[in-house]
């Protein structure tokens, strides 16, 4: 059945661009990106181009090559009564409430869209929602904000006092006026307080002729108010620090603030232990399968940092305090056998290129952190394979050290955008329909999402998606073709067939406490997924996150093109599948 989910499940549209470096298969060193080819910097490396996030690069090209067309109906334009524009339909309801901004063509989707939105639920009173998203009805984009207070049935918007933060440690002046912000999420302590995590920088020479291109990442709280308000200014978890040798006062035009491109703070997931039980003071670490949690009420955020020697690391901090004050930083993507390939850059930690983390915990407060890597083994040879991993690093100190890296799967990116849709979003990845035409062409990745098992601590689920699954692999017609030449991005035979390649979300499984999983030694094509109706055995669907019911029932909503004629449009539905079952492979799902 068709679904357009709003607010049941965590929902996280996690758009990105993704461009990897070398010609034809061959990915073993790290290049200097091409007359910065995106229109970003020339400071990245093509990996680093790659994994830049999808908000990142928009923010920052020069132009945006991939403005969404918005429809202006009057449900949208015109308020209703005392409202603004709910526009709901039927059961289906709206979450951000403002009315359609009238923009001109060569800017479609500035000044109207929201997209990458993120949502969670009051664990302690389910009435209560904060939903968060990239909110363009200002032009540039801004962390936008919506509040429930009677289960999702109506919604009001938020203001996000983020006009300014102090500036003492980015430009050495009382204040830093950023110019775009974005990549939310939010979460709920156990105490009723609501948390969202900002991405806040400036948009650097190639847009607007400012010299500065600081940046850094932020956290706002609503206190005991349920997302109606927020604290002003918002408290920072890192932050690119001044030019060094800098006064203040000085530094021309910049100030004092950062004027390299890089580094650049990304792509930042927060997550909160909301666990009703705390344990003892004089516990220090977490007992894993255990029933408290140390570190109740602690904050997580994890983000990626492009750093000018051209990694990605994956690093940590956490707040103790709700927010005030965070803590140094802590390195999350250690090194491993499992990352063979650093590109040539010689660090310690072989584990550098990594995107899209999550953090997430367990009610015995374990902390996890999940996250994309590609330095995989397939990346240094010359073979078609072009698939990366998902890894996981897990920590019982409350975020101050992490254990290796495991592995949680492999998987495969969606395909090269340019080459398969004539030309459109070069250097991204998309999700294209079937036949001759070339509509579908925004920007899209495969990622993992993950969560424990409310009812058994032991048991870590992640979804992914993988555009080589069970349903689309070889024996019907599609295959892995190596990386395009121009590009980076992933190549396959069998794109624009019906009934050949299409992508699938799914599922491995951990019943050790993340410590291996289902997915470790089994190849994508025999791993169990959660699209297992009939008509998504030959339909894409992609952009999944999970979450469990307090009884320990899983759900995962995903968009769907098994709908009507999505997969030959390009238009897109939304899918929940749930999985009731406790077994060790959650292998059984139903969609609904």
């Amino acid at each position: 059945m068709r679904r357009f989910l709003v607010f049941a499940v965590v929902l996280a549209a996690a758009t990105s661009l993704v461009v990897l470096a070398g010609a034809g298969t061959q990915r073993s060193a790290v290049q200097q990106a091409d007359a910065a080819r995106l229109g970003i910097d020339d400071e990245l490396t093509d990996e680093q181009e790659r994994l830049l996030s999808g908000f990142a690069a928009f923010e920052l090209a020069k132009t945006g090559n991939d403005n969404p067309s918005s429809s202006q109906s009057g449900r949208t334009y015109f308020p209703r009564g005392s409202d603004a524009c709910p526009n709901n339909q039927s059961s289906n309801i709206k979450v951000n409430q403002n009315c359609l901004n009238l923009t001109d063509p060569d800017l479609q989707g500035r000044g109207q869209a929201q997209n990458e939105e993120f949502i969670k639920v009051d664990p302690n009173n389910t009435n209560r929602i904060v939903a968060s998203y990239n909110d363009y009805r200002r032009g540039d984009g801004t962390c936008g904000l919506s509040y429930s207070s009677d289960g999702g049935r109506t919604w009001n918007d938020a203001t996000i006092p983020n006009n300014f933060v102090r500036g003492d440690n980015v430009n050495l002046a009382p204040r830093e006026y950023f110019q775009a912000s974005g990549d939310t999420s939010v979460d709920w302590d156990s105490k009723g307080n609501a948390y969202l995590s900002c991405q806040m920088f400036k948009r650097g020479r190639a847009t607007t002729g400012d010299p500065e291109q600081s940046s850094g990442l932020y956290v706002f709280r609503s206190t005991l108010n349920g997302g109606a308000s927020w604290n002003f200014p918002a408290r920072p978890v890192t932050e690119t620090p001044p030019r060094s040798g800098c006064t203040a006062g000085g530094g021309g035009a910049a100030g004092c603030g950062q004027t390299s491109f890089l580094p650049l703070e990304d792509k930042q997931f927060m997550a909160v232990d909301h666990n009703a039980t705390k344990c003892a003071a004089t516990q220090a670490t977490a007992t894993p399968g255990g029933s408290c949690s140390p570190f109740q009420d602690r904050i997580y955020i994890t983000w990626t940092e492009f750093a000018p020697n051209g990694t990605a690391f994956i690093w940590e901090s956490y707040s103790s305090d709700y927010g005030e004050h965070f803590s140094p930083r802590h390195l999350v993507s250690l090194t491993s056998s499992l990352c063979p390939n650093d590109y040539g850059l010689g660090t310690a930690d072989t584990c550098n290129e990594n995107q899209f983390s999550q953090p997430f915990v367990g009610p015995d407060g374990v902390l996890y952190v999940l996250f994309s890597n590609f330095n995989n083994a397939e990346t240094v040879g010359t073979t078609a394979d072009n698939r990366n991993q998902i890894l996981l690093a897990k920590s019982l100190d409350g975020g101050n050290t992490f254990s290796a890296p495991v592995k949680v799967s492999d998987y495969y990116d969606l395909p090269d955008c340019a080459t398969y849709q004539a030309g459109h979003d070069f250097g991204r990845a998309c999700v294209p329909e079937k036949g001759p035409t070339n509509t579908s062409i925004f920007r899209a990745t495969n990622y993992g999402s993950g969560e424990v098992n409310p009812t058994n601590p032991a048991q870590v689920v992640v979804t992914f998606g993988s555009y080589i699954n069970v349903h689309s692999k070889e024996s019907n017609g599609c295959r892995p073709a190596g990386f395009s030449p121009a590009t980076g991005q992933d190549l396959y035979i069998g794109v624009k067939t019906v009934g050949a390649c299409n992508n699938d979300i799914l599922v491995s499984v951990s019943n050790d406490g993340g410590n291996t999983f289902t997915g470790t030694t089994v190849d994508p094509r025999a791993l169990p997924t959660a699209t297992t109706e009939p008509g998504q055995a030959t339909t894409d669907q992609w952009w999944q996150w999970i979450a469990f019911t307090k009884n320990g029932k899983l759900a995962t909503s995903y968009y769907d093109r098994q709908y009507g004629t999505d997969e030959l449009t390009g238009y897109s539905d939304f899918s929940l599948s749930g999985s009731g079952d406790s077994r060790r492979t959650r292998a059984g799902w139903s969609s609904g």
